[in-house]
C-alpha cells in the first residue's frame, strides 16, 4: 500500500517533470525555459477566418490540456490574430505560458513599414504589446531575413528590446545555414542576445531542415519550433484523390487550394494510404502518428498546431503519448523514401 506521502512525492515529482500530468515539456532550445511539445498557433485562422469565440475556447482548451506556448505574430490579419489571442490569455496567470509573435512582413504602406530595420522592429514590437495587451513577449521572432538591413543593426535592436524587459527570448523563422550562422558569429563578436529558436516548416512531406539547419542548430544550442507539422492538413486524411475537398477545409478555398499544392500530389496521396494503415495498426490518427513522428526528433522544441475547434486540439495533443518503436520507424521512413 502507497503512503499518502509517498503519492504526493510521486505527484510532485510528475508536476516537475512534465509540467504536468498528460502534457510532456521540452526546453526552448538550451535555455531554461520548458515549453509544451505541442503548442498552438494562430496563422490563418484567429482574427477573422475563425469566430473569435470559437478562437478562444480553443486557447482556452489547449490551456486547460497543458499546453502552455501560443503562437502568433503581428501580420496574420493585420494585428487582428495578436488582439485575440492576447485577450483570450488575459484569462490566466502571466507566469504559466509562453507567448511569441513576430516583426517583418508589411504592416502598412509605408517604406519602412517592413522588414528588420531598428525602426519598425522598435515600432512593432511596441504595437504588438498594446494589441496583445501584455507587458512582455516570451519569445519575439524575426519572420524573415531582410536582404536590406545589417544584420548587427537587427541584432542590436532585439538585444536591446531583451535589456528593456520587453522581450525574453529571441528566435528566427525560415532562415537559412548561413544567415543563421552569421547571426551567431556576429551576436558573439559583440555580446547581443543570442537566437534561441528557430522556426522553419517541417512535416513528413518536407524534410529540409535535417540536412543542415538542424546540426547547426544543435552545435549552437537551437531549438525548432515546427510549422505545419500536419503538411496544412495533408497529414489528416481528409484530402482524398480524384475526391472534392471537404467543405470549409483551406483546399476547398482558392487561395488555400494554391498553398496546398505542392503537398496534393500523386504521390503523397499514395503515401498518405500507407501511412494510415501505420496509423490504424498502431491505433491511433495519422494526424497523431505525424506528430508523434515529428516529436522523436530531439532538436524539436515544440510543434505548432493550427486549430479551428477545441476538439482538434483535444485529439492532436494526443500525441504526446505515443511512442514510435524502431520498427514503425523505420516502416514511416520505407513509405517516404
Amino acid at each position: 500500500m502507497i503512503k499518502i506521502d509517498s503519492f504526493i512525492g510521486i505527484f510532485y515529482l510528475l508536476i516537475n517533470e512534465y509540467g504536468g500530468i498528460g502534457m510532456k515539456y521540452r526546453r526552448l532550445g538550451t535555455t531554461g525555459v520548458k515549453v509544451s511539445e505541442i503548442s498552438l498557433g494562430s496563422w490563418l485562422t484567429y482574427g477573422g477566418y475563425v469566430e473569435d469565440e470559437n478562437a478562444i475556447k480553443s486557447i482556452h482548451k489547449a490551456y486547460e490540456l497543458g499546453i502552455n506556448f501560443f503562437d502568433t505574430a503581428n501580420v496574420y490579419r493585420r494585428g487582428e490574430a495578436e488582439k485575440v489571442v492576447g485577450k483570450a490569455l488575459k484569462e490566466f496567470s502571466r507566469e504559466s505560458y509562453v507567448l511569441a509573435t513576430k516583426v517583418f512582413w508589411p504592416m502598412g504602406d509605408g517604406v519602412n513599414d517592413h522588414g528588420l530595420s531598428r525602426k519598425h522592429i522598435m515600432e512593432q514590437a511596441n504595437a504588438s504589446l498594446n494589441r496583445l495587451n501584455h507587458d512582455y513577449i516570451d519569445l519575439y521572432y524575426a519572420h524573415r531575413y531582410d536582404t536590406e538591413t545589417p544584420l548587427d543593426e537587427t541584432l542590436r535592436a532585439f538585444d536591446d528590446l531583451v535589456n528593456q524587459g520587453k522581450v525574453l527570448y529571441i528566435g528566427v523563422s525560415e532562415w537559412t545555414p548561413a544567415q543563421i550562422a552569421e547571426a551567431i558569429h556576429i551576436a558573439d563578436k559583440k555580446l547581443l542576445d543570442r537566437i534561441v529558436v528557430n522556426q522553419p516548416v517541417y512535416n513528413m512531406f518536407n524534410r529540409y531542415i535535417e540536412d543542415e539547419i538542424i546540426p547547426l542548430s544543435e552545435v549552437h544550442g537551437i531549438g525548432q519550433v515546427v510549422f505545419s507539422p500536419l503538411a496544412q492538413g495533408m497529414l489528416t486524411g481528409k484530402y482524398k484523390k480524384d475526391v472534392p475537398a471537404p467543405k470549409g477545409s483551406r483546399a476547398a478555398d482558392e487561395n488555400g487550394s494554391k498553398m496546398l499544392a505542392r503537398y496534393l500530389t500523386n504521390e503523397n496521396y499514395q503515401r498518405v494510404e500507407q501511412l494510415e494503415k501505420v496509423a490504424s495498426d498502431l491505433g491511433v490518427t495519422l494526424a497523431q502518428l505525424s506528430l508523434a513522428w515529428i516529436l522523436v526528433q530531439k532538436n524539436v522544441s515544440s510543434a505548432l498546431i493550427g486549430a479551428s475547434r477545441p476538439e482538434q486540439v483535444e485529439e492532436n495533443v494526443k500525441a504526446v503519448d505515443i511512442v514510435l518503436s524502431q520498427d514503425v520507424i523505420d516502416a514511416i521512413e520505407g513509405i517516404l523514401a
